[in-house]
């Protein structure tokens, strides 16, 4: 009780997981995250849904973290905490800097390596391509 929520392992784990088993956990649940939010945010993707699977995988990844570390998978959510509770947990922030930082390098590579790219293309060939579809609907409209 009066941790305000700090992210910790060994003693300071909710469930009293090693060091080990948080740093595994935050780099995996980190590197899920990034996944889910580089493929629901991509340009391929539907334009307008990317926080229904965001927020879906965030909150699995919080109810299979917080009792491993109260799940950082942010050093922002870790850092606040910290400074706050000061001692043990500005000892273990580290942990929570380094391993997300790594999950997500890790999931960029992954998802760089998994990816399908979408050819881009120019303003003018945009533009070009709204032209000839305005003339194919003028000239299926004027068909009898």
């Amino acid at each position: 009780m009066g941790g305000f929520a700090a992210n910790g392992y060994g003693e300071h784990s909710p469930a009293h997981y090693s060091l080990g088993a948080a740093f595994i956990a935050e780099i995996v649940l980190t590197g899920l995250l990034i996944l889910t939010v580089l493929g629901a945010t991509d340009i391929t993707a539907p334009v307008g849904f990317a926080g229904v699977p965001i927020g879906l995988v965030l909150t699995l990844i919080h109810l299979v973290g917080i009792p491993v570390t109260n799940t950082s998978v942010n050093p922002a959510r870790s850092i606040g905490p910290a400074i706050f509770v000061g001692g043990w947990a500005m000892s273990q922030l580290w942990l929570f800097v380094i391993a997300p930082l790594i999950g997500a390098a890790l999931a960029a590579a992954v998802y760089m390596a998994i990816r399908q790219p979408e050819e881009v293309i120019s303003a003018r060939q945009a533009e070009q391509a709204l032209t000839s579809q305005q003339e194919e609907r003028e000239r299926r409209r004027q068909r009898p």
